[in-house]
């Protein structure tokens, strides 16, 4: 057979090249390799136990062991994760004597694109562009470091991981590198000169990818492979070559009378029926403008006339019995509109004419002889819609009789122990090959499904195989690594049942799902039906209601999945988040997860990945630009010191002086300087106090003590805190760069709301009349749920005003003799001074501060206790108050009447307030723990 031939070939190709070594085992040729380790994972297979580890994909032994490489690859968990990791370790370079780890957080926004070969040879749901994650590798490890990522999606960490020791790759970041290896940084110096300063190293780095979704670790290991281009290349076109032999009469047209061309693309189209005359209205034909290829709203019914509208009018459908399945179907009625073919060199349009239509009457009455996957369409949020609108049960509905036959020819020739080779480039091609490709007035031949939908439009494109792979094949040769690269790892199962050793990765960079953005499984269905094996969706950390999985759920999955991470990295460590959400509540379940896995995070920046997803571009709400969250997990020191501290104030300082190690001390937005929110001291405090309740510590300090020991112990500089050594740093770049740029705050609360009037008071302080009206345009962003206290009141609380009587305090005097020349040098007691100065608001320090924080809780926590006793559920109420309420309720351990409080309050606003949730979390975990050790 055809199809032996080429994999003689192929085994041919791996024994002419030459021995290879694998985990100190030297094998005669890669083939050898392959067959001595996937024998040892049928092995494996038959362990029942094996089977039970988290996430372990669907798919028979036989189908896991085709898509497997081992062990680099494996389509089900990876058990030599552990095997590599040391070996990985002995090998890494040997560091100065003396060399201690110690790495800021990346604090500069990221802007990179999505327009690079690697990028775009495969579509996925979400990626992050490698070379954005390069530049975070190159900050946070060595040479030889092992970077984990458990969410690994197309594998671009473990590109990322390879190319830091690509030279020419790392210079078009805009760095440089001496001859020494040694990556230069472009910075600003003492002077304001610009310098190279030194920011890494040349060099790869290792990688481990995990993914709980099959089709994503395909496609990742595809990409993390060292491949021989030329013999990849070679073996698709033939294989190409062989099947357009048998199958090219499909695409045969008539061009004139004797002659004949070769189809491109067919446009399909929709038909409705006309509410007026009840006659067949083939959309395309009726709606098409087709002097400029535009869609109009309404159109003219072709039978009566009337008027019509699409979104009024009811499908023709059709009833046929699906051989495949043994099952009567009824599928949306859709006809070809519009063959566009070659001949001779150039590109034709016909309408379809009867031997158009009789050879398509042909094929779908034919029997494809080759295997296809007929799986039924699991319920989903995605997977409805195609179900509803086209009625597309089953995988192969997806795709047109012809298309479905020629990629079943090319699949069975792809299915011998070299799959995955040859498989990457019919996946990267289905996207563009099934009905969800559309029909465009600017792109006749039609783009790509939506991203993240499975949506089927009334126009879909019928793009030619022979005419899309070839295509998808140059794409791929621009992205696959040569042989020149090393493999990294890669593993299929659940990120919080990975069997990765404790305290061994040097790095971690993860792209997660959040909340019900994403349904991967869903999106990646019919990709895995193609590759026999598909996701186990037990595990699947989302949002999703036809799953079962609530918000909380959702939680909790992710808290797991970190948990994990926490374990596996190194202490003094970093981990780095990209988050894309618009949702308060599933950024606030994202940052609960870390912070209950025990990560502290130092910083959050932006990366732009230069095109928004489709929900980014249409939607008012959605997200331009992504979030990173970086987090570290504390060191080993400090952990063992924590121990005895914790009960003592000591404790309390020894973590912000840890903390403030791990803060970036310059932020830079272009040439100006930017304020660093984690080094306010209320953000502070909040670190403190999240991390005292996750560790189920009492706080040994009250917020008036701590504001008065920060200023004591600490150096501040524009309202944040600093260590000695930092605050000289900060200086010396604030001397060069000027001002710093104040962040614009959003009041939506009565939180945000005192923040605006510190931010505003601290840099003006103002009387009542001034402020006012800059408040009150604030306010148009308030909750909805949060009482709207008077202006007068917040300030009375919060803030002190000068009665004229005693000397006029520092901060006034300070910005009254910078801005007013006549009052400069004067004496804090001058009557002209005190006069200006006089029922001026202004922020009080910390020493003061205390007196108003006591009176302000007293209110608070009144407030609070009518809250409790109130019998309705509560509609509208301060957060602060509640906040103030179950601090007192945690600190007293009644975790149960935190329960209760909290059902009286809304749904959504426990999710959507960071402090509220943690103090909900703490009380259900040891309400849980409590009644667990009565019972």
């Amino acid at each position: 057979m055809q199809q032996d031939a080429l994999f003689t070939e192929q085994t041919q190709n791996e024994k002419t090249a030459g021995p290879v070594t694998c985990l100190g085992k030297t094998f005669v040729n890669d083939a050898e390799r392959r067959a001595y380790f996937t024998a040892l994972l049928a092995e494996k297979l038959k362990d029942p136990e094996f089977r039970k580890i988290e996430g372990f994909p669907i798919g028979s032994d036989e189908d896991i062991l085709n898509l497997s490489d081992p062990p680099y690859y494996t389509a089900c968990p990876n058990p030599w994760i552990a095997d590599f990791i040391a070996q990985w370790e002995a090998e890494k370079p040997e560091q100065p004597e003396g060399y201690h780890y110690h790495r800021e957080p990346f604090a500069a926004d990221v802007s990179e694109g999505k327009n690079d070969p690697i990028y775009n040879a495969h579509s996925y749901h979400t990626k992050v562009p490698h070379k954005a994650i390069m530049r975070y590798i190159l900050h946070y490890t060595n040479p030889g470091d092992i970077v984990f990522d458990g969410f690994c999606g197309t594998g671009m960490t473990g590109v990322a991981a390879q190319m830091c020791g690509d030279r020419s790759a790392v210079m078009a970041l805009g760095y440089q590198i001496k001859s020494d290896g040694t990556i230069l940084l472009e910075e600003t110096d003492e002077t304001g000169k610009l310098t190279w300063q030194p920011f890494s190293k040349l060099g790869a780095r290792k990688a481990v990818l995990n993914d709980l979704s099959t089709a994503a670790t395909f496609i990742s290991c595809s990409y993390n492979t060292p491949t021989n281009i030329k013999t990849f290349t070679s073996e698709a076109i033939k294989m190409l070559e062989e099947v357009e032999k048998e199958c090219v009469w499909m695409y045969k047209t008539k061009h004139s009378e004797g002659t004949e061309g070769e189809i491109c693309y067919t446009i399909w189209s929709d038909v409705f029926y006309c509410h007026n005359c009840f006659g067949e209205v083939v959309f395309y034909d009726a709606a098409i403008n087709k002097n400029d290829n535009t869609l109009s709203d309404t159109f003219e019914c072709p039978h009566c006339s009337a008027f019509l509208a699409k979104k009024t009018l009811e499908r023709v459908w059709c009833k046929s019995f699906d051989e495949k399945i043994s099952e009567e179907t009824q599928q949306a009625k859709q006809v070809p509109v519009l063959i566009n073919y070659t001949f001779s060199g150039k590109r034709f349009n016909k309408k379809p004419d009867s031997n158009d239509l009789l050879l398509m009457q042909k094929i779908q009455e034919g029997e494809i002889p080759y295997w296809f996957p007929d799986s039924k369409i699991p319920d989903g949020f995605n997977t409805r819609q195609p179900i509803r609108s086209h009625g597309l049960t089953n995988v192969h509905h997806f795709y047109t009789k012809r298309n479905l036959w020629i990629l079943s020819a090319l699949w069975h020739r792809a299915r011998n122990p070299w799959v995955r080779r040859v498989a990457i480039w019919l996946s990267g091609g289905n996207i563009h090959l099934n009905k969800m490709r559309r029909w465009q007035p600017l792109k006749p031949g039609g783009t790509p499904g939506l991203p993240g939908t499975l949506y089927v439009c009334a126009t879909p494109v019928e793009l030619s195989v022979f005419d899309g792979l070839p295509r998808k094949l140059r794409d791929l040769k621009k992205s696959l690594l040569n042989e020149s690269y090393a493999y990294n790892l890669t593993a299929t199962g659940s990120m919080s049942g990975i069997n990765v050793p404790s305290n061994s990765m040097d790095y971690i960079f993860i792209d997660p799902p959040f909340g019900a953005n994403l349904n991967y499984s869903e999106l990646n269905f019919i990709w895995e039906s193609w590759l026999g094996v598909k996701t186990n969706i037990k595990h699947e950390a989302i949002e999703n209601n036809i799953q079962g999985k609530t918000l909380d759920d959702y939680r909790a999955l992710m808290t797991s999945c970190f948990r994990k991470a926490y374990e596996v990295l190194k202490p003094g460590r970093w981990m780095t988040v990209e988050f894309s959400n618009t949702k308060s509540a599933v950024w606030n379940s994202i940052q609960t997860a870390l912070n209950e896995a025990g990560f502290i995070v130092a910083n959050v920046s932006a990366l732009d990945k230069k095109q928004g997803s489709f929900k980014a571009v249409t939607t008012t709400t959605a997200v331009k630009q992504d979030l990173v969250i970086s987090a570290y997990k504390p060191n080993g020191g400090f952990e063992d010191r924590f121990k005895d501290e914790a009960k003592t104030e000591a404790g309390v300082w020894d973590f912000i002086r840890t903390h403030l190690q791990y803060l970036p001390v310059i932020k830079l937005q272009g040439n100006s300087l930017l304020q660093i929110p984690e080094r306010d001291p209320r953000i502070l405090f909040d670190q403190v106090v999240t991390y005292y309740v996750r560790k189920g510590y009492h706080l040994p300090i009250s917020s008036q003590e701590f504001q008065a020991g920060l200023a004591q112990r600490f150096v501040e500089r524009d309202g944040m805190y600093f260590l000695d050594e930092q605050a000289a740093e900060y200086d010396k770049k604030k001397a060069i760069v000027g001002e710093l740029v104040q962040i614009s705050l959003f009041v939506k609360d009565e939180a945000s709301a005192i923040q605006w009037l510190r931010q505003l008071l601290k840099l003006k302080p103002q009387v009542f009349s001034d402020i006012n009206p800059l408040f009150m345009q604030q306010l148009s962003g308030w909750s909805k749920n949060e009482v709207q206290l008077d202006l007068r009141e917040l300030l009375n609380q919060n803030f002190l005003c000068y009665d004229g009587k005693d000397e006029v305090p520092d901060q006034i005097h300070s910005y009254l003799s910078t801005n007013w020349k006549e009052l400069r040098n004067l004496a804090k007691t001058a009557p002209e001074l005190k006069a200006k100065a006089k029922d001026r608001w202004y922020v009080p320090d910390p020493n003061k501060a205390g007196d108003l924080e006591k009176l302000r809780e007293r209110s608070l926590l009144k407030e609070f206790e009518e809250y409790k006793t109130a019998k309705k559920k509560l509609k509208v109420f301060r957060i602060e108050a509640v906040r103030a309420g179950f601090k007192k309720l945690w600190e007293a351990q009644e975790f149960a009447s935190i329960l209760e409080i909290s059902t009286k309050l809304p749904n959504d606003v426990i999710a959507e307030d960071p402090i509220l949730l943690m103090y909900y979390d703490q009380a259900m975990m040891l309400s849980q723990n409590n009644s667990t050790e009565d019972w």
